[in-house]
């Protein structure tokens, strides 16, 4: 029995899943998929017209090779006798989870502040929060990495990002 399951183990140590639980689950997934975007092909035409190959032809084959990988996949994994190794950790999953969320909140942010607003607010609060660095190197380095950010994107590439309500004070 490996240590990750074993039950005296530090809590921190032991699996939270089991790997041949993930390999599984992403081979059903990318199977899932790959019978999606085959269907959403083969309604675009799949067929040899007299032109040459109709829009869904290539992808459709490119699904069903897919397809048959991730039964592949589902195969191996349920036959794998190494399979009950951890996969991960909770003291893994948790600093996983310190990253993913901030991410996905800073995600939401762009949508109600702006893009560069929450890049300030994401930078800053990694900074502080995850790198342990002082309130005001954190600032300052937000401040420089947002304003740097907006010069490129803005100003020199014209890219439209999307803005918030603090640009829109200032007429941006």
């Amino acid at each position: 029995m490996s240590a990750d399951l074993h039950p005296s183990a530090a809590p921190d140590d032991r699996a939270v899943i089991s790997r041949r639980t993930v390999d599984l689950s992403v081979s059903v997934l990318l199977f899932l998929i790959a019978l999606a975007l085959a269907y959403d092909n083969w309604k675009v035409g799949i067929a040899w017209a007299p032109d040459g190959p109709e829009a869904g032809y290539f992808p459709f084959y490119l699904c069903m090779i897919m397809a048959v990988a991730s039964l592949v996949g589902v195969a191996r994994s349920l036959t794998d006798t190494n399979g009950r190794d951890g996969f991960v950790t909770r003291g893994q999953a948790r600093r996983v989870m310190q990253v993913f969320v901030p991410t996905l909140i800073f995600v939401a942010l762009i949508q109600v502040l702006g893009i560069y607003v929450a890049s300030f607010i994401l930078v800053a609060g990694f900074m502080i929060w995850l790198g342990k660095a002082p309130v005001w190197k954190a600032l300052l380095t937000a401040a420089i990495f947002t304003a740097f950010m907006f010069y490129v994107f803005d100003i020199q590439f014209t890219v439209l990002m999307p803005k918030g309500p603090l640009e829109a004070a200032f007429g941006l």
